[in-house]
């Protein structure tokens, strides 16, 4: 018990150092540049607490809790006596075989898509993006569509990963595919999905994709944690881009489907009034 409150009273002051520099930035603002005193200062003051708090317990939780999960994960996904078979008496010198890590790609994909769906930041900006299209926006489907996307980026990275391929490689022909889909995809949609590449990388998806790819690179033979353990949470930020696009890209079409079958169909009820 003792240890914990240690950590959390750490966490508590390394909170408050990190949040002062905001906090002088807002006063000084408020109070030398628009000359107004705060409104409702006190109210200010509980808020300000209650994140403090809650960002100390969410450090805490992050060392204790979040990045232990991941590398652990990663530790038992790819032990040769899971991957491979292999006995503890047999040699365990091994030439990695992708193929037979399929568990981690799945368990990757697995893990980002539910981490996106719970992420706060995602559903302030799919809440957002509903309210100010009137609906035409599904809270759902957004969410849906950048997670499928974060889904696929850590299952890829993770291949990556496994292979010993160039994080550069991925990146450029991610870039490439989202430059085209800009050219085509609905104008309306393109900066929420640029937008959305950006807020998967937030509180809940950052640690556990962080662990797992640092665990992955630790256990898996020849890989290096520096070279091939970061890159996922570029990954993650290039592919709901892809995603969101092709999402508003195909109810585009969908959309024109239907209005032309209904198109048709008003033609022919006519055709038919007119051959009465």
């Amino acid at each position: 018990m003792g240890d914990w409150i240690e950590l959390l009273g750490i966490a508590l002051v390394t909170t408050v150092r990190d949040v002062l520099p905001i906090v002088i930035v807002l006063v000084v603002f408020q109070v030398f540049v628009l000359r107004r005193t705060i409104p409702n200062l006190k109210r200010v003051l509980i808020g300000f607490s209650y994140m403090i708090g809650g960002l100390a317990l969410f450090l805490v939780g992050l060392e204790e809790a979040l990045f232990p999960l991941g590398e652990i994960m990663a530790e038992q996904l790819t032990d040769p006596a899971f991957v491979y078979g292999i006995g503890p008496e047999e040699p365990a010198a091994i030439s990695v075989v992708w193929w037979r890590y399929y568990w981690v790609f799945l368990f990757a994909a697995a893990i980002g898509f539910a981490t996106t769906v719970a992420e706060p930041a995602l559903i302030a900006v799919a809440l957002k993006a509903n309210e100010v299209s009137g609906g035409a926006l599904g809270v759902w489907g957004l969410r849906i569509a950048v997670a499928i996307g974060v889904g696929a980026s850590v299952a890829v990275g993770s291949f990556r990963i496994v292979t010993g391929t160039p994080l550069y490689l991925y990146m450029i022909a991610g870039y490439l595919i989202v430059i085209i889909q800009t050219a085509f995809a609905p104008k309306a949609i393109v900066p929420l999905a640029y937008d959305s590449g950006g807020v998967t990388t937030s509180t809940v998806t950052v640690p556990l994709v962080t662990a797992l790819g640092l665990g992955l690179a630790s256990t898996i033979p020849g890989r290096s944690p520096i070279l091939d353990g970061f890159g996922l949470i570029a990954l993650a930020s290039l592919f709901p881009m892809i995603t969101v696009m092709g999402y508003a890209q195909l109810a585009e079409w969908w959309g024109r489907r239907n209005a032309s079958a209904d198109g048709r169909s008003e033609e022919d009820a006519n055709q038919q009034r007119e051959e009465t």
